[in-house]
């Protein structure tokens, strides 16, 4: 299998061919297409946290007393213990203050606040958290529910931003880890890359995997996969990332079908 001699036009990263192309693309091209790329896996977050997450959160601060704090590391709640607050498709809050254990987990992610630690229970366990406890937290619908009203949208932005950005800079680390593999690769198949046409074969590469993501996200979000089948396309999502990396190879040019140029210090024949 080899690519013709003919130039390639990168404009997607969905096949084998698509990626190999951006190995001879100016890197301008490759940088648009990876953060188009990152724009999609951002606002499928963005969504997952609108639709999937923050209206559980609005509903567990309705359900906060008037009054209420976290002070000196000890949570002042007046109300029953334990107590659900609220429940969504992934997010559940609730209150135990001894952490018994009565109120098991019903979603994918359960945030238990108790007297002096938080928990957050999932598939895998749970994790604890102790209070700050130099630090007083309003814990009471009075005070939160006008400022998480007033922050909702904020957050949101800069929670896809901050994907975006983040998105970009780990391929751009990942095709800096994987371009030298790569280039060894094609040096022993015969194909035509330098490393720099390595480095952007490696960052085009991974584009598949973060679109599968992208659409594992989503999915998550519609109910169509529970944590544990989303779980299996987060670790599938590197390995498709590898396996574009190798079948691209295949349709590098080899050095035999690059255009050959001519000796321009070579004087003309009369």
């Amino acid at each position: 299998m080899s690519a013709s001699a003919e130039p390639m036009f990168a404009w997607e990263p969905l096949t084998p061919r698509g990626v190999a192309a951006f190995a001879r693309a100016k890197f301008s091209r490759l940088l648009l297409v990876q953060f188009i790329v990152a724009l999609l896996g951002a606002a499928s977050v963005v969504w997952l946290l609108y639709d999937g997450c923050f209206p559980t959160i609005n509903a567990a601060i309705q359900k906060l007393p008037a009054t209420g704090e976290i002070r000196s590391g000890k949570l002042d709640w007046q109300g029953n213990s334990p107590e659900l607050l609220a429940e969504g498709q992934i997010l559940a809050f609730d209150v135990d203050l001894n952490h018994s254990g009565q109120i098991q987990p019903t979603r994918d992610v359960q945030i238990e606040f108790g007297a002096q630690t938080v928990r957050v229970i999932s598939l895998l366990g749970y994790v604890e958290f102790m209070y700050p406890p130099d630090y007083v937290i309003s814990y009471n619908r009075t005070e939160l529910a006008p400022l998480w009203g007033a922050w909702e949208a904020e957050v949101l932005f800069i929670i896809a931003a901050a994907v975006t950005f983040g998105l970009l800079v780990a391929w751009w680390l990942l095709a800096t880890v994987y371009f030298l593999p790569v280039w060894l690769l094609g040096f022993y198949a015969n194909r035509d890359l330098n490393f720099r046409a390595s480095w952007k074969l490696s960052g085009a590469g991974l584009l598949p995997g973060a679109l599968l993501m992208a659409l594992g996200v989503w999915l998550y979000d519609q109910g169509f996969l529970d944590l544990a089948a989303f779980g299996f396309i987060f670790a599938a999502h590197f390995v498709l990332g590898w396996i574009y990396l190798l079948v691209s190879l295949l349709f590098v040019p080899r050095f035999s079908e690059t255009p050959k140029r001519g000796n321009p210090f070579k004087s003309a024949k009369a």
